[in-house]
């Protein structure tokens, strides 16, 4: 993506913030690491998230019952502008013991807005 790698090393390191703070369980760490509205569409199903959608009992219900932690395994860009950077991502989910619960391929848009860079939308294959 030549000509955009500042946006790119911004887009990854929102990405780097977003699965720190989801591991952390960190809501108002995960929600700054968005531009709101965003929205994501997994399951057939897409959501609007307006800033405070996002709540600790996420972390522990659902999908995530069994969850302890995520890691990424891939996250290549796909096209990078000034304000706005695609990226193919893989990411994982384990629990406790380490044991693997699935491996989820996934997009995410992320975009400067004022000054922040955010997630804006993602697509991905996770429950």
């Amino acid at each position: 993506m030549a000509g955009h790698d500042e946006a790119v090393a911004a887009a990854q390191g929102v990405l780097d913030a977003f699965m720190a703070a989801f591991n952390a369980r960190d809501v108002e760490a995960f929600e700054a690491t968005f531009n709101f509205p965003s929205v994501r569409l997994a399951s057939n199903t897409l959501t609007l998230i307006e800033r405070g959608f996002h709540r600790p009992e996420m972390f522990t219900t659902g999908a995530l019952a069994e969850w302890d932690h995520s890691a990424w395994e891939r996250r290549a860009v796909i096209h990078a502008g000034p304000e706005k950077v695609h990226i193919d991502t893989r990411f994982a989910r384990y629990r406790k013991d380490g044991s693997l619960i699935g491996a989820f391929d996934s997009i995410y848009v992320i975009t400067r807005e004022d000054g922040h860079w955010g997630i804006k939308a993602r697509s991905s294959f996770a429950p």
